[in-house]
């Protein structure tokens, strides 16, 4: 996970995350046997895309600190990195500006904030202390009220617009909770680099965001994150394809679809082993890369391509998910 350094202000933050690597990957459908998963069939993907979810309220990503005469004030009233503030004195807020303007209007009088921590609701009474350096009373903590990051389309269905990516959830960095959708949206991208990844250092894809929006999120689960998207908004590297039973997964041969440079999936192929097939987590095989273009350019697995879809025999097996920091021509998916 790529984080870039934090704000310098006391009580807000904004963090850009790069959310690369990954637990799982399934597909996303309600299926009781291996015979109606050999029936879906999906046009793969490979496509950079964006997104950009803003959480019921705001999340506290750290605390100014938490011993001594500057200890946060809502630390010692027992929140804790990973809450969401959802009501300041009964009044909700989602936004910074929001949260920062009734915190302003109570000055040094105790405050009522209403937050949620694994998603029961909790309430906490924080007194403000003053801060001379600033002339205002402030709660000591630092929340982001947005998260970002770039990743790779696992599959679309141009017939509903539908598609899943990314193959692993979007956590807080600092609790690793799922961050839930309440407002979600998929945003247009550009690749415009790459950093090459090396033993003990991981690259990653160098790209930034259109103002243009293509979607919007639905879902942010385990599995990844689905939604809708744009009419029209991407094409397929290939044609339709099936989706592939884990018991039907064979060690040897097969491919992945990534988008490097010049904004078009290329395909890179690749070798899978270490099948573990009763594993319900988050590495179900090995990937090894084998392509020496994929080599040259990237080194082998790098941060952005989490979700890029992984073909076999014609059919989609899964998704990258994980890179080996010591070795980044291998991974899993």
């Amino acid at each position: 996970m790529q984080r870039n350094k934090l704000n310098k202000s006391v009580i807000s933050v904004f963090l850009v995350l790069i959310l690369l690597f990954a637990p799982c990957f399934c597909i996303s459908i309600n299926a009781s046997s291996y015979d109606d998963i050999s029936k879906v069939e999906l046009y793969p993907g490979g496509m950079p895309f964006g997104v950009k979810i803003s959480s019921p309220g705001l999340t506290i990503v750290r605390f100014t600190a938490k011993k001594g005469n500057d200890a946060s004030s809502a630390y010692l009233a027992g929140m804790r990195e990973g809450d969401i503030i959802i009501k300041v004195n009964d009044k909700s807020v989602n936004t910074i500006e929001a949260f920062l303007t009734e915190v302003s209007k109570c000055g040094a009088s105790t405050i009522r904030i209403v937050a949620l921590r694994n998603d029961k609701e909790m309430t906490f009474n924080v007194k403000p202390k003053y801060s001379p350096d600033d002339g205002r009373y402030k709660t000591g903590i630092w929340v982001k009220d947005s998260t970002t990051g770039i990743g790779t389309i696992t599959f679309f269905d141009p017939n509903n617009q539908t598609f899943g990516g990314l193959g692993h959830a979007i956590c807080d960095s600092y609790s690793g909770n799922i961050v839930p959708v309440t407002k979600g949206h998929v945003m247009d991208v550009t690749i415009n680099g790459v950093v090459k990844g090396t033993s003990g250092a991981a690259g990653e894809l160098r790209g930034e965001f259109l103002p243009k929006k293509i979607g919007v999120l639905t879902k942010n689960s385990a599995c990844g994150v689905f939604g809708v998207l744009s009419t029209n908004t991407f094409s397929s590297p290939e044609n339709k394809i099936k989706a592939c039973p884990k018991n039907e997964i064979k060690e040897g041969n097969a491919y992945i679809w990534c988008t490097l440079d010049g904004g078009i999936p290329q395909k890179y192929s690749i070798k899978i082993s270490n099948i573990d097939y009763s594993n319900k987590n988050t590495k179900n095989f090995r990937i090894k890369v084998t392509d020496p273009e994929l080599i040259k350019k990237a080194g082998g697995i790098v941060q952005g391509m989490s979700g890029s879809p992984i073909i076999q025999n014609g059919r989609i097996i899964g998704a990258v998910t994980h890179v080996l920091i010591n070795d980044p021509t291998e991974g899993y998916g």
